[in-house]
């Protein structure tokens, strides 16, 4: 029993002894304690583990790459550091780089295209008690999914989603888009959003619009199928705008679904025109040109199409019809020919060896001015002396020329630099008195864009416009599916 109890005082005695050497202070010199070395090898871990991620082939569970090829090349600029993770959280630019993908519908674009899901339940995960080396792996998956679905973002905002390939026309010949460039320079930034939203259009009809969007979204009426279509049909228009942006502070907008034409200068418009656009069968394209050459009282040279499909029946009914709307009619060989003397039955369109010109003035189908620019399609902006068209709400009525309503405004604003040429213009009446054709240059050209856009902010109202030429749902189920 003696010897029990002295065994009993040594334990005792050596556990005493024990306790004060385990909460000492740390010991000066260049042994550090435990847990100050494992929070020193944590960033070199996590670096090793993004690394493995982005050169390891042979993992077990891939992860699903939208652009490895720039993840890696971004990373690799960094040593494979991590850039939006530190002290076992995310920083101050990876919270707002998250936020920013997980509110993609902002933009026309949806989350899940970036790893919005993982993303989500990742960044909360980083929250909660975990061994170290299982806090690595997460970190090291946050951080490689939020760049690759940042770089993919960054792409879609620069040239749409189904364009994200091709280059946009922003886009130089020897200045391509680099999105893990364009990333790299985003987080050296003040502002890192702003600066990586900077790769949008920065064209006043896109960011309007993206703009209405996001406030769209953010109003309580619910999401019933006409909203949640609505919001996709604003989404479908900034992957347009993003396919065919506006580089120019100042020019000449035609909207084919809105029937209208302005011109822009900086975020004003300065002169809106009502238009009558072309027929579903014969659509007006979407291109881009420069205005600059104009005729007053023009001649119109009647295409072969018109001729054969329009004028020759009314011919065949009555051969006076070309005398009664100025018509003139030569041969093959140049030559005029009176309309009362030919058989127009015995005319057929495959045997039509004519061409026909309507004089200038009343009645001709030009109108007072027409304006010609270099596009592939032949297509050209016009007057009309016939103004009720302009007046009818759905105005999809010709044949793919585009006539405009007051067409001297815009002739003046084109000689807006030649005041002396500005000062010469007639009114549209002194053209009809005394139709004499002549052709005016303006001494700087104005860009023209025609576009299809079936929604606009106008006067700061949110617009929506008939799918004139049906064009909205083929690429809605592009972005959307069924």
């Amino acid at each position: 029993m003696r010897r029990l109890c002295f065994l009993l005082l040594a334990l005792l005695l050596t556990a005493v002894s024990a306790g004060p050497a385990q909460t000492a202070a740390p010991v000066a010199g260049p042994h550090r304690p435990a847990e100050a070395g494992a929070a020193a090898q944590a960033p070199d871990s996590l670096t090793a583990r993004i690394q493995g991620l982005l050169l390891d082939t042979t993992a077990r569970r891939p992860l699903q790459w939208h652009d490895l090829r720039g993840t890696r090349d971004f990373y690799q600029r960094r040593a494979f550091a991590p850039a939006w993770c530190e002290a076992s959280r995310l920083n101050a630019q990876g919270q707002a780089a998250v936020a920013l993908l997980l509110s993609a519908e902002d933009y026309g674009l949806q989350p899940v295209n970036y790893h919005g899901p993982a993303l989500q339940a990742l960044a909360p995960a980083l929250n909660s008690p975990v061994p170290p080396a299982r806090r690595a792996v997460q970190q090291a998956r946050l951080e490689v999914l939020l760049t690759d679905g940042l770089l993919r973002f960054a792409r879609h905002l620069r040239r749409g989603q189904l364009r994200e390939f091709t280059p946009s026309p922003l886009e130089a010949a020897d200045s391509a888009f680099v999105p893990a460039t364009w990333l790299a320079r985003a987080l050296a930034a003040p502002s890192f959003v702003s600066a990586l939203l900077r790769c949008q259009p920065a064209h006043r009809e896109y960011r309007q619009l993206q703009q209405a969007l996001a406030h769209w979204r953010r109003q309580p009426w619910g999401r019933d199928s006409a909203r949640i279509r609505r919001a996709q049909q604003l989404a479908l228009t900034l992957e347009r705008w993003r396919w065919q942006p506006i580089a120019d502070t100042g020019y000449v907008l035609v909207n084919l679904p809105a029937y209208t034409l302005e011109v822009v200068h900086r975020d004003s418009v300065l002169q809106t025109h009502r238009l009558v656009i072309g027929k579903p069968e014969s659509p007006t394209p979407t291109f881009s040109s420069r205005l600059r050459v104009f005729t007053l009282a023009p001649e119109w040279r009647v295409p072969y199409s018109i001729a054969t499909e329009e004028i020759l029946p009314r011919l065949r009914h009555s051969p006076r019809y070309a005398a009664r709307h100025r018509f003139l009619i030569y041969d093959a060989q140049g030559q005029p020919v009176d309309a009362t003397a030919v058989d127009w039955w015995d005319v057929n369109k495959k045997r039509f060896r004519y061409t026909i010109r309507q004089r200038s003035g009343p009645g001709n189908a030009l109108g007072s001015v027409i304006f010609r620019f270099p596009n592939p399609y032949q297509v050209y902006l016009h007057a009309t002396y016939d103004a009720h068209d302009f007046k009818r709400p759905y105005r999809a009525l010709g044949h793919g020329c585009i006539r405009m309503e007051h067409p001297l405004q815009l002739a003046a604003y084109l000689l807006r630099d030649a005041d002396s040429l500005r000062a010469t213009l007639p009114t549209e009446a002194a053209l009809a008195a005394a139709p004499v054709p002549r052709r005016i240059t303006a001494r700087r050209a104005v860009p023209l864009h025609v576009r299809y856009a079936t929604c606009a902010v106008v006067a700061g109202r949110l617009r929506f416009y008939p799918d004139v030429y049906q064009q909205d749902e083929a690429l809605r189920r592009q972005l959307f599916g069924r």
